[in-house]
């Protein structure tokens, strides 16, 4: 499968590199967690009701630590060869997912994700393994999210949330997942940026500077595009880099084998 767009606009840089993602075999829930459900896991009598759980970084490690027996039995018959984790989803498996089953995630929703917050797709694991946070700062504390539109169906964003509070309507679910092993394949940190210098100027010029002198000459205005042209260069320097905000060629994939 792939994550992210070749779309080449600045808009889109926040998505980009597209990159292809190999995934092993896992599983899924189909739903998010239900407060029962935490319940079961944890051995609670009294714990959360209700449709389903209030998501920090505390419920989901009392999750992981006091529903380890319970973990373990449901990991049992499984592959012996392979060493398996329990945790909430990468982007890469929850889109697979989607895409394959469908997930069963409503309108208006947030759904937490193992991925910690980045700015792009820059350094991103081609294994589907989470994205570890690589910084400083508060934001070690936040998580990647699905969003789903407030009305319309299938639509979604990348998101986060803060994990230190709860935060209401936020869900999570859980996967079973083989621990990848060795030094994962990532996405690499730089672009080419001899390329996309050459491509901005090339596209600067051709959108914005060019028309910018030819439509007063068409227009019978030739004095003008001689008298004015210090005007005219810089108009149509900010026309071609505005355009850049929503169009530009679109960027190379990355693929796994080239990795």
């Amino acid at each position: 499968m792939h994550l992210g767009t070749d779309k080449g606009g600045w808009i889109y840089a926040g998505q980009r590199p597209r990159h292809e993602v190999r995934l092993p075999a896992y599983y899924i829930m189909t739903a998010p967690l239900t407060g029962a459900d935490y319940n079961a896991l944890v051995g609670m009598e009294d714990g959360p009701d209700g449709d389903q759980f209030r998501v920090t970084a505390e419920s989901l490690k009392s999750l992981m630590n006091a529903g380890q027996a319970v973990i373990d039995a449901g990991v049992e018959g499984l592959d012996e060869a392979i060493h398996w984790e329990v945790r909430c989803p990468s982007e890469a498996e929850w889109r697979c997912a989607q895409d394959a089953h469908g997930l069963g995630l409503a309108k208006k929703q947030v759904e937490v994700l193992a991925d910690a917050i980045n700015s792009n797709y820059r350094g991103a694991m081609m294994d589907g393994r989470p994205r570890r946070f690589e910084g400083l700062g508060p934001m070690a504390l936040h998580r990647a999210a699905i969003e789903t539109h407030p009305t319309k169906e299938g639509i979604t964003a990348l998101s986060s949330v803060p994990l230190d509070r709860p935060v209401k309507g936020i869900v999570a679910r859980l996967v079973v997942t083989p621990i990848r092993q060795g030094a994962p394949k990532r996405v690499p940190n730089s672009a080419d940026m001899a390329s996309n210098i050459r491509t901005e100027i090339v596209c600067t010029v051709l959108l914005g500077v060019i028309p910018s002198f030819v439509i007063p000459i068409l227009r019978g205005m030739g004095d003008y595009a001689v008298s004015g042209w210090p005007n005219l260069l810089f108009g149509g320097l900010c026309a071609g880099f505005v355009t850049g905000a929503f169009w530009r060629p679109r960027r190379p994939t990355v693929s796994y084998d080239e990795v």
